[in-house]
């Protein structure tokens, strides 16, 4: 499974990170849950947005330990997945494993043996004309981000997504000259991260050629970023964390390690982004770390060393 494999791509290049506080981080992201047992983000109670990451991240850094799984238990108990969107459906899913392997099957365990099939009913109310899925039921065209999260949900599932023919037309409708993908179909300019999770998509449905990876490779050249990074798109003037983890993961699974030097990565990464109170934070600018970003600041870094 996707998240899975990169999970654990992350978690060894981690483990080979030299002088890193990687306890400093985990008490960070601890520190984050709430008493409702979900994890918060900047302000409000926990979410299931930011309780997602906040699992992936300690996962990534050596597991959810014992006690914060069973508090997270309960929060994710309380939810119903049926009614959520595909965002906190894919945090709320990928939660729910992790925490059963922690402390056994309380979350999906005694659902209806249906439940992956209503799952995906569920999602299929969501798919547009375009072959891909919108962001809400009242949505007419796809989004490019939206259609990844839902061939995320599908396969942690052991689904099979419908229509697979519509959703890759719909991907490459996506594409633009500049060589990257837009998030929906009226925009012009291309960004990091819809043409991240294009690129993800179309090799997960082997629809992925040369021809697309160099045009990706060629727009991911004009979105490097003075400081080190990834911007998000060639208009923005600065790096952050999530196009910088996005574009860095793009390149390297097109084979082309070399597209931003290491050094000039981990310099951004280490001095801009990582607090040394533990945590990352979204962008040289940013005040403050929160869970999202510090699973991107572990995420590049794990990319790096793995």
């Amino acid at each position: 499974m996707y998240l899975m494999r990169l999970a654990d791509r992350v978690s060894r290049g981690l483990s080979k990170v030299p002088n890193f506080p990687l306890e400093s981080h985990r008490r960070f992201l601890l520190d984050q849950q709430a008493v409702s047992g979900g994890f918060h983000g900047r302000d409000g109670d926990g979410d299931l947005y930011y309780t997602g990451f906040a699992v992936r991240a300690l996962a990534v850094t050596g597991g959810l330990p014992e006690d914060p799984a069973r508090l997270l238990c309960g929060f994710l108990r309380d939810q119903n997945p049926l009614s959520l969107g595909a965002v906190d459906l894919l945090s709320w899913l990928y939660s729910s494993i992790v925490v059963e392997s922690v402390i056994g099957g309380s979350v999906l365990t005694g659902r209806s043996e249906n439940f992956a099939t209503d799952v995906v009913s569920g999602l299929q109310q969501l798919r547009t004309a375009d072959g891909g899925f919108s962001r809400t039921l009242e949505g007419a065209v796809g989004s490019t981000y939206q259609s990844f999260m839902c061939a995320l949900i599908h396969e942690l599932l052991g689904q099979r997504i419908p229509r697979r023919n519509a959703l890759v037309q719909f991907l490459y409708d996506r594409q633009r000259e500049d060589g990257g993908f837009v998030e929906i179909a009226p925009m012009k300019r291309s960004g990091t991260n819809p043409t991240a999770a294009a690129t993800a998509l179309l090799t997960s449905l082997d629809a992925m050629d040369d021809d697309i990876a160099a045009d990706v490779l060629g727009f991911l050249t004009d979105v490097v970023s003075s400081e080190g990074g990834f911007q998000a798109n060639t208009r923005v003037p600065f790096a952050d964390g999530l196009s910088t983890f996005t574009g860095l993961l793009t390149a390297h699974d097109l084979g082309r390690r070399d597209l931003l030097p290491t050094e000039q990565v981990l310099s951004y990464v280490r001095g801009a982004l990582e607090l040394e109170s533990g945590g990352f934070r979204g962008a040289s600018w940013d005040q403050q770390a929160d869970v999202e970003y510090t699973f991107y600041g572990l995420g590049i870094l794990g990319l790096l060393y793995s």
